[in-house]
Order: structure tokens, then sequence, then C-alpha cells
């Protein structure tokens, strides 16, 4: 028996791009491009919600305006990925990246906030910030209250991977600041 596999269309970002300008992707569509495929976003939950805002208040408080603090805005990967990560500290620049999104070059932590996300952010975006060199990631594990904090990348993998819970601090070992993972979750 002879199996048949049709192919996929991969999408470019310009083509991501122009299906938003004529109305095919609505600006409330939850999406991001990956590796040429648009992946739908799961809905933002408050814990979910608070634990971001909570974070990007205690970046800009810590980076000041030394750095870029971005929320949940692409960075520019290649021709067919686009992600948006929950968090992104990027190289500062005076336009405030007006004229594009960050490369890979640009950034120097994402950080991705996953309760239903968990398992793509470790199986789909984290190989891809690998293969594109972005030096650290932290995934904020809600449902186990941990940091998972992966750093060396090498060959499309991280090659550090640690974690910090409760009681502990997560260190940004590229910026050298820290943060009291008590204060990234808050009170519950």
């Amino acid at each position: 028996m002879m199996t048949i596999q049709a192919q996929k269309k991969l999408f470019t970002v310009d083509d991501y791009y122009k299906m938003a300008q004529v109305g095919i992707l609505d600006p409330t569509d939850r999406v991001e491009l990956i590796r040429g495929e648009i992946i739908t976003r799961s809905p933002i939950n408050s814990l979910h919600a608070s634990t971001v805002d909570r974070l990007m208040r205690l970046l800009i408080q810590k980076l000041q305006d030394q750095f870029i603090v971005r929320c949940q805005n692409p960075i520019h990967i290649d021709e067919y990925s686009e992600p948006e990560p929950d968090l992104v500290i990027a190289k500062f620049q005076e336009d405030e990246y007006f004229s594009q999104h960050p490369l890979p070059s640009d950034v120097y932590l994402v950080i991705e906030v996953a309760d239903t996300t968990l398992k793509q952010d470790r199986k789909v975006k984290l190989p891809l910030y690998a293969e594109v060199g972005i030096p650290e990631v932290w995934i904020v594990n809600l449902k186990e209250r941990t940091i998972e904090i992966y750093a060396e990348p090498l060959d499309g993998n991280y090659h550090s991977k640690t974690s910090a819970q409760i009681g502990e601090k997560v260190k940004c070992l590229g910026l050298n600041f820290h943060l009291e993972v008590d204060r990234i979750f808050g009170k519950r």
C-alpha cells in the first residue's frame, strides 16, 4: 500500500502580515508564526496575566532604562518565525524598535509564562530560541511554581538547565541581576 503525504504550505513573515492587512487574520486573533505555521495561542487566564504584569513591573524596576523590556511582542527570528514571548529583555535602542522587531542578536533574555502552554513552550519554542542563539530563556512554570532557567545555547539545544523555587532567587546570567521567586509568583 502506497502512502501519499500532502505537502504543507509554509507561510513567511511577509505572508503573515499580508493576511492581517487583508483581513484573513483579525487583530483579535491570538496567533503567532512559528516555523512557517500559524499557531493559535491559548487564552490568557488571570493567573498568567497577573504573573506577566508582576514580572514586567519587577524587571522595569530592576533594569531601569538600561534595556528595553517588551511584553507579548514579536521577536523576528527569520523569514518563517516571529514568536511572541511573554517578556523579552532586549538591547536598548533609542527608537525602541520602531522600525523592526528585535532580532535574536538583540535579545538577552526571553521569558515564557506557562500553565496550559508548558509543553509547547518546552518542545516548540525553546528549541527555536536555542537554534538562533538566544542566550537565556526562563520558563515560569505556574503549575509547579518554579522557574526553569535555560542557558548556553549550542547546536539547537540549551546545555545548561537549572531551576529556582519559592524561597530562592533566580539569576539572569547574562545581565547579572536576580529576582526573588516569591515576588514573581506573588501571593495566592
